[in-house]
């Protein structure tokens, strides 16, 4: 577990925050609730959640609220996502949340300094904006997505960086999914340390 001290936010902006299952990655198919915060200066292109962009379009919940939210389900996971998380101070709302007895995951770009206490840590470099080079050893998966060819050399840039416990994803951009899927498949034949994320949670039509 990762775990970075400085003074916490008390309230945060919040574009949406859900109930339902992990889509990607290392904890695909559990059952999760996302709070997904409003603030991003990454930019891809390709984001489907453009809407967070903007962090002042979405209303600040407090961490009080956000907790009432989650202890009303049978939530065990939270996954806080964006937008960028890290563009805000994380560390009350996941020492409250530790607290409750919840684990804590995020799903961050690495583009702005780590805060906050985590049990997972889900690293997905961009080439818009790159992660900060601290927030590499963190790393608990490494989370890459495939729009061309040129983005398996990014994600062998980066598997090089992290630790060698890190679990390696290469995950196809939705819209180019039919293309480079084969691509990926190609690929991690080749070099079986990686495996394949997909965007389950599309597949089966939950948020």
């Amino acid at each position: 577990m990762t775990e970075v001290k400085n003074t916490g936010t008390l309230a945060l902006p919040v574009m949406e925050h859900f109930y339902t299952l992990q889509g990607e990655g290392y904890h695909q198919g559990k059952a999760a609730y996302f709070i997904r915060l409003g603030g991003c200066d990454v930019g891809c292109v390709w984001c489907d959640v453009k809407d967070s962009w903007d962090a002042a379009k979405h209303p600040l919940m407090t961490i009080e609220e956000l907790l009432s939210a989650v202890s009303a389900t049978a939530a065990k996971l939270v996954v806080i996502t964006g937008g960028e998380p890290l563009m805000h101070n994380l560390d009350a709302l996941t020492t409250a949340l530790q607290a409750k007895g919840f684990e804590t995951n995020i799903e961050t770009s690495g583009a702005h300094p780590l805060s906050g206490s985590w049990n997972w840590i889900c690293l997905s470099p961009k080439k818009f904006k790159a992660p900060l080079p601290e927030i590499l050893p963190h790393a608990n998966e490494l989370k890459v997505v495939v729009f061309n060819k040129s983005d398996f050399e990014w994600a062998e840039k980066y598997a090089a960086l992290v630790s060698p416990s890190c679990k390696l994803y290469l995950q196809p951009e939705w819209d180019k999914a039919a293309d480079v899927t084969p691509l990926i498949i190609a690929y991690i034949k080749q070099h079986p340390q990686w495996e394949l994320s997909l965007q389950l949670h599309k597949y089966i039509n939950v948020p």
